[in-house]
């Protein structure tokens, strides 16, 4: 299908259609769309672009994967579709493992993602074939490799399901997660929750990495000074204010192609 590039959801739809045709050649679950279409609903209500305190929490993951002995990006079929070459690039600077973790899991789906994440530049990912479970997850998602997720200090989770955050943060793991529900299981048990949408929220956390490499007693202050609750309060706060924008007759998104780099925060 073809897309105007003049269409006022033109990112939206041609993310839709990446995601359709990933589906067709057995990369994506269909689930994958469902849980998409409930990302996008609330990254619509962003308008769009990432809150400030999203900001927040992406340097403070980056602190976290920068301190981390061992640290793990966790890549489902979305992310894979969505955002493969910035896994590889932020895996490149941290340098991080990178593992396929399915909920909906066949070695065939597992085959594609693998080799759809080599293509974009990501070296030796795992996921193929685990050696190891996590403790109280009877989900195929239960399932990880030993010199990876199970073998973690620090696990990021773009996309993720709450009994595995939950299970993470139980074997002791610091789980830095990113989504866009700040009401989800995920995000409240995370140890860092980035409210922000994927594709915006690599490349952050990328840059981020960069700045704090050569910066550890910075890195400490990072951590030590975020306060996920705070956070996402004022994630709330944000967004209640957008909400009562849009009550006011403000669009609920902007109308033309925008910076998605861009992030925004209520007047004070």
């Amino acid at each position: 299908m073809k897309i105007p590039r003049s269409h006022p959801r033109y990112a939206s739809l041609v993310t839709r259609e990446k995601l359709v045709a990933a589906y067709r050649t057995g990369v994506l679950a269909p689930e994958g769309l469902i849980a998409h279409g409930r990302g996008e609903a609330f990254d619509y209500l962003f308008g769009e672009e990432s809150p400030a305190p999203a900001l927040v929490a992406e340097r403070a993951a980056a602190a976290h994967l920068l301190e981390a002995k061992h640290p793990v990006i966790s890549v489902n079929g979305n992310v894979a579709v969505l955002a493969a070459k910035e896994v590889g690039r932020l895996a490149r600077a941290v340098p991080a493992t990178v593992e396929v973790n399915l909920f909906h899991r066949t070695d065939a789906r597992v085959r594609k993602i693998l080799a759809l994440l080599r293509r974009a530049g990501v070296v030796g990912p795992l996921g193929l074939r685990p050696d190891a479970r996590i403790p109280g997850l009877d989900s195929r998602r239960g399932k990880c490799s030993r010199r990876g997720i199970y073998g973690a200090d620090v696990v990021l989770v773009p996309l993720e399901d709450g009994d595995r955050a939950e299970a993470l943060g139980r074997m002791r793991k610091k789980v830095v997660a990113i989504d866009l529900n700040p009401l989800s299981r995920t995000s409240l048990a995370a140890t860092v929750s980035v409210v922000d949408e994927v594709t915006r929220a690599l490349p952050r956390i990328t840059a981020f990495v960069e700045e704090l490499r050569r910066e550890p007693a910075e890195r400490r202050r990072v951590i030590r000074s975020y306060r996920r609750d705070r956070n996402l309060a004022a994630v709330r706060a944000f967004l209640s204010w957008r909400l009562r924008q849009i009550e006011g007759g403000s669009p609920p998104v902007r109308t033309a192609r925008d910076s998605r780099t861009k992030a925004l925060s209520p007047p004070r």
